[in-house]
């Protein structure tokens, strides 16, 4: 994933009010203190952080945030036009998402209704009163959308990509990180402080006021499930995270919850799996011995407050105030909330695209953002990419010829998704209402885990759209897939009338970077058909493991803040798709030049070359506060976006031959690292 986090089409510039700009990137932002050869990211954009403020209502802001801002505008005026003219509203979805947003934006129906819509799930908890009752209780709750203390979800088996499965993972944490429950640092005393706080708030107001002693239990018993927590960088392991059992093996291997129970509740609709992934064993057989020892009075209080949480951001003001002040104020540093229209729009389609109904939100979108010659000319930059990447795999001087075949046949393989799908999927039996923004909610998780349920009797759909086309990421998808919603297909990362060095350095760094995830130290364990499998000599494997560690080991001696450096583990993904996604677009770049011409032609003063690279220095313009900045380093498998110009760059010798840098300059590293 691209996210400024894991990555793009031109669309009408004046729906979103974008200049498309044909000839000139935004270069009023550039520093004049600053030389391209001793801080690339400060020269390219010191002017504009210089000039720029964060608003009160804004944790980040840069281009990805501004991109999502616009797309955001845009779909507000949308979604208004289709309540105010419900003639409008001509398919399922777009009946769906008026209902769903006006019943969000309809503050004094949210008060009025309360907890109506979450209340049979807290009388639910609250007669929790036989260790028995537990089982179906969690899988109840985790239908509901609820995930406490485990997730769940169906999808391709990974060794086996023909057929769905039942995957059951590690969850149900409120603090930010697990670390955070055995740190004793100032800031994560703070965070937990708060947490505290909210925990407190959010009960008294649900009228189960839970005192100190009572918060001491609860901060325990989660203490219990973080230290049975994998880490995250651990997570990283796709071949560690594949543990098949059947039931009866599962609750050999954690003993003390009724799986079977549990397991009946969770699939009711289809045949009860004999077949399922746990991601974290270890974090199975730690609730296994929870359910069996801890007193149900500290189980309800633990359920309560994750279905609060949950649900918060469509409660009334007690509870959105609350959730507000913990992980707006405190963990990312907001003095004030966000337009409530944008909240509204983030609460039905998220930010990864994966809300049960933001592909309704994509429909909207895409109606009315969505240039068909955007995606011809995308397609031919991909082709330009992919071809760039073959062209470096035949060439890899450590990697042997066996290896190579299984690499360029999984390069060869991959299924690229552009924009949105030919179709819009129908929501059979699922009702939303305009007043009952939280009973939308509620309804729209039960509906979604019905549709998983089903999938475990369906064959995979290979094709099928997972991710909203208003998103502004990108995504290598589990099928061996490259994702690109329309809404990143959009200046400044693509403009189909910019010359191609702006989006090649845009649009065509995103094509690079996640074709490069399927081949980062996680994506490399799958084979062109997406399956978990091992194609890779043990010499090569090594070879590949001795590079992917240099690049852990040059991120992670990076500092961003005093005391806190970049977790290389936990980012390398995607440091080795930005390192390796870098140069690869810029040899497609190349192969664009040789067709069209031009490779001389300057625009604003700069070359084809220099202009990929500012391009790609504007996509990574951010402004952070620095609680958001503090809970990435810990959290966030990105690095910050400083570091994804000035690594990429100084490792790059075309960076290094586009702006005459010499040895010894900052932007050019002593010792140069590459994977692919």
């Amino acid at each position: 994933m691209l996210r400024p986090t894991r990555h793009r089409l031109a669309l009408a510039a004046a729906l979103l009010g974008l200049a498309a700009h044909a000839s000139a990137l935004d270069l009023s932002g550039l520093s004049k203190d600053v030389q391209p050869c001793d801080d690339f990211y400060a020269f390219v954009n010191g002017g504009w952080e210089a000039a720029t403020e964060l608003p009160a209502s804004r944790a980040r802001i840069g281009s990805f945030d501004q991109l999502r801002q616009n797309n955001d505008a845009l779909l507000a005026k949308a979604l208004k036009d289709l309540a105010d003219k419900p003639a409008l509203q001509t398919t399922p979805g777009l009946k769906l998402i008026a209902a769903y947003y006006a019943s969000g934006m309809d503050e004094a129906a949210i008060e009025a209704r309360g907890l109506s819509a979450v209340s049979p799930l807290l009388n639910r908890i609250d007669g929790l009163q036989r260790r028995e009752d537990l089982p179906a209780l969690l899988a109840l709750l985790a239908r509901s959308g609820v995930a406490a203390p485990l997730g769940w979800g169906v999808a391709p088996d990974r060794k086996d990509t023909r057929r769905n499965v039942l995957m059951l993972g590690q969850s149900g944490l409120g603090l930010p990180d697990r670390d955070d429950y055995f740190r004793t640092d100032e800031r994560t005393r703070t965070v937990t402080a708060a947490y505290r706080s909210f925990a407190a708030a959010v009960l008294s107001a649900a009228g189960r006021p839970a005192g100190d002693a009572e918060l001491d239990a609860l901060l325990a018993f989660e203490s219990r499930l973080a230290d049975a927590t994998r880490e995250r960088a651990k997570l990283r392991d796709p071949n560690a995270s594949y543990n098949p059992m059947s039931p009866t093996e599962l609750a050999a291997a954690a003993p003390g919850l009724d799986w079977a129970g549990y397991l009946a509740v969770l699939t009711a609709g289809a045949k009860t799996p004999q077949r399922l992934i746990v991601g974290q064993p270890e974090f199975a057989t730690r609730v296994a011995q929870l359910a069996a020892e801890t007193p149900l009075d500290v189980w309800r209080r633990y359920l309560t407050l994750r279905t609060l949480d949950a649900a918060a951001p469509r409660l009334p003001k007690a509870f959105a105030s609350a959730a507000f002040d913990y992980r707006g104020k405190t963990i990312t540093g907001l003095q004030a909330p966000p337009p409530r229209s944008e909240d509204v729009i983030l609460q039905i389609g998220g930010r990864t695209g994966g809300e049960p109904v933001g592909l309704a939100l994509g429909e909207l979108f895409v109606a009315r953002a969505f240039s068909p010659e955007a995606q011809k000319r995308s397609l031919q930059l991909l082709d330009d990419v992919r071809a760039s990447m073959k062209e470096r795999i035949e060439k890899l001087e450590w990697m042997t010829p066996g290896t190579k075949a299984k690499a360029l046949e999984k390069l060869a393989a991959m299924q690229p998704m552009i924009g949105a799908p030919d179709k819009w999927p129908q929501f059979e039996g699922l009702q939303l209402a305009a007043n009952d923004y939280a009973g939308n909610w509620l309804r729209t998780a039960l509906w979604h885990s019905g549709q998983q349920v089903k999938d475990l009797d369906a064959p995979v759909e290979r094709g099928r759209w997972r991710t909203s086309p208003h998103i502004v990421n990108a995504f290598a998808g589990g099928l061996n897939q490259i994702i690109f919603p329309a809404g990143i297909l959009q200046p400044p990362f693509f403009d189909a009338k910019a010359d191609d060095a702006s989006n090649y350095g845009g649009i065509g760094m995103v094509i690079g970077h996640e074709i490069t995830h399927h081949f980062d130290d996680s994506g490399r364990n799958f084979d062109a058909g997406g399956s978990l499998a091992d194609w890779w000599t043990p010499a090569d494997a090594a070879g590949y493991k001795a590079r992917a560690d240099k690049v852990a080991q040059r991120y992670g001696a990076i500092s961003p803040l005093p005391g806190y450096n970049i977790n290389g583990q936990l980012t390398l993904g995607e440091n080795i798709s930005d390192m390796s996604g870098l140069p690869i677009a810029y040899e497609g770049l190349q192969r664009a030049l040789k067709r069209t011409g031009g490779a001389d032609r300057k625009i604003d003063g700069y070359t084809p070359a220099q202009r990929f690279f500012l391009s790609n220095a504007l996509v990574w313009r951010s402004k952070v506060r620095m609680e958001y900045l503090i809970n990435q380093l810990r959290t966030d498998p990105h690095s910050p976006a400083k570091y994804r110009v000035l690594t990429p760059m100084s490792n790059s010798p075309y960076f290094a031959q586009a702006f005459a840098c010499k040895a010894g300059s900052a932007m050019v590293a002593a010792d140069p690292l590459t994977v692919w």
